[in-house]
């Protein structure tokens, strides 16, 4: 289980080095830098020279790269997670059928040039994430510890709220890519309403894995926060920001990246209170008590 959990950890960094390198074949107008896809102006995608990735091609021939290093490191987890039968063995298939579509998905991009291709190559890539972030959790020493018992509500609730931030990733796609921020807007203000409900009722659990996720969760929504006004400002309004281009372009990245982290930190919470938490017994449970049993 050991070596599963670290191949989980070291896919899940890898992914977040992708989606930043994504975030900057968007952002950069770079995606249709190399017009050929699984080759890359004809070569080898592994063998193009490297004396040639310069400009837009940097950022796309980087994103194919780390694209296959992830598809590697993926098939290396599905063949630790194998070994251990059940719903991790699933799981790691998932994960392997995830890569491929993404790789699929984003290289018909490319061939077909459609943005709707892009609408579905975003946020499928951030399902990936916080897929292989669960797997992580899940070989962890962590969820081998006693779970916290809590009400249906509170499961409901979290993970009502882990469908809604991947709503509102699938709702920043399209802003990207069709203009939609009417959707955005209005899916952000949904989810700082829910997210914190759900955190209010996990941080004092004192659970090994829920209360310092609910914790970041919640820091996390705060850069966002920050992040998001940044990049509204940027791109739809006149203020001067301060770092010109290099700022315009760090902040609808690094959006984006802490959109994947706060979709993670919420599937977490989802993943150790239905994996593995006991239910409150009704004896325990009061009306009007945040649902959350000591």
């Amino acid at each position: 289980m050991r070596l599963a959990h670290r191949l989980a950890v070291l896919t899940a960094a890898a992914t977040c080095v992708l989606i930043v390198f994504g975030g900057l074949v968007t952002n950069t107008g770079a995606a249709l830098a190399v017009p050929d896809w699984p080759t890359t102006f004809g070569h080898n995608m592994f063998l193009f020279p490297w004396s040639q990735m310069v400009g837009g091609v940097f950022y796309e021939h980087s994103h194919r790269l780390l694209g296959a290093l992830v598809g590697a490191l993926t098939l290396a987890l599905a063949v630790a997670l194998w070994r251990r039968g059940g719903r991790l063995r699933a799981l790691g298939v998932a994960a392997v059928a995830a890569v491929i579509a993404q790789g699929v998905v984003g290289g018909l991009r490319v061939v077909l040039q459609t943005d709707a291709l892009a609408m579905v190559h975003g946020p499928l890539a951030q399902a990936f994430f916080a897929l292989v972030v669960a797997l992580a959790l899940l070989t962890s020493a962590r969820m081998a510890r006693p779970a916290p018992a809590v009400d249906g509500a509170t499961r409901a609730l979290t993970l009502a709220a882990a469908l809604l931030v991947y709503a509102q990733i699938v709702f920043g796609a399209l802003l990207t890519h069709a203009g939609r921020i009417d959707l955005h807007l209005v899916g952000a203000l949904a989810v700082f309403v829910l997210v914190p409900m759900v955190t209010a009722r996990l941080r004092s659990t004192g659970d090994a894995v829920a209360a310092p996720a609910a914790r970041a969760l919640l820091v996390l929504l705060g850069v966002q926060l920050l992040l998001g006004a940044g990049a509204y400002l940027a791109r739809f309004s006149p203020v001067w920001i301060p770092g010109g281009q290099l700022t315009m372009l760090a902040l609808p990245v690094a959006h984006r990246l802490a959109g994947g982290l706060i979709l993670a930190a919420a599937v977490v919470l989802a993943v150790r209170l239905l994996a593995g938490a006991r239910p409150v017994p009704a004896a325990v449970a009061a009306p009007g008590a945040l649902g959350v049993a000591r």
